[in-house]
């Protein structure tokens, strides 16, 4: 079994080994490729770098990732890497794709802007299981508890078949005796997103977009989040709506 680790952080987030180690523990063999710089708030673009026709790869370490896993930082969008891993451009397609661990939420409808949950779901498409995990801090300091919460769901994903859907997973960044435990959450009115907008090369913004009040909703992702539970929700897209009675036209 094949897995694909990716995420929208880039390829120097220490997000991507937590992932990695999970997936080796459950038996998967493992390739990281990740965005070469900072990817947050692509959604599912497809936007990628090419030298000669040919898409912009090189092999770069991820930060405390086994030697003997390939690490590659492709310049291009996080949905485009799962895209290519899906025609096999990264080894044999993958029978996962994680992506993650995202610093900062990806809750609410707001995920719909999110670059980690946008590889997911483009690797759904393309018939692989995925999940997306992210962490509630914009500097994480318990990578553990993430880890946890993902060992647990990948054991619970391997028994239960997503279906044609996509795991969006959210962990507080707290330690792992203070996690309240796993919840299964909608989605809330918005939520929390982040994305990261280059203007040149000496100077970047920072954009948070927090739509929702964290304590207004509090059976949402969000609201379950904030008072310390781990949350998964399970997404589908694309949707159509086949019941739809639309007007003759003439």
């Amino acid at each position: 079994m094949h897995a694909l680790v990716t995420n929208d952080d880039g390829i120097d987030s220490p997000g991507l080994a937590v992932l990695a180690g999970a997936a080796l523990d459950a038996g998967y063999d493992v390739t990281v490729a990740a965005p070469a710089r900072e990817s947050s708030g692509a959604s599912a673009s497809l936007l990628g770098a090419e030298h000669d026709g040919r898409l912009v790869v090189e092999p770069r370490r991820a930060p405390g990732l086994p030697e003997d896993v390939t690490s590659l930082a492709v310049r291009a969008a996080p949905a485009l890497i799962a895209f290519v891993a899906a025609h096999r451009g990264f080894g044999p397609k993958p029978d996962l794709v994680l992506s993650g661990v995202n610093k900062g939420a990806n809750t609410g409808n707001a995920i719909l802007h999110s670059g980690t949950v946008g590889a997911a779901l483009s690797a759904t498409t393309h018939g692989i299981t995925s999940v997306a995990v992210s962490v509630d801090a914009a500097e994480p300091r318990h990578w553990e508890t993430a880890r946890t919460v993902t060992d647990h769901v990948l054991g619970w994903v391997r028994e239960n078949p997503l279906g044609g859907r996509t795991l969006n997973v959210n962990v507080p960044d707290c330690p792992r005796e203070r996690l309240r435990g796993l919840r299964n959450a909608p989605l809330a009115s918005f939520g929390l997103v982040q994305a990261r907008i280059h203007e040149n090369e000496d100077r970047d913004l920072m954009l948070q977009y927090a739509g929702t009040e964290r304590h207004s909703e509090p059976e949402s992702d969000t609201g379950l989040l904030t008072r310390g539970w781990a949350t998964a929700t399970l997404l589908r897209a694309p949707f159509a709506e086949h019941d739809v009675q639309v007007p003759d036209l003439v």
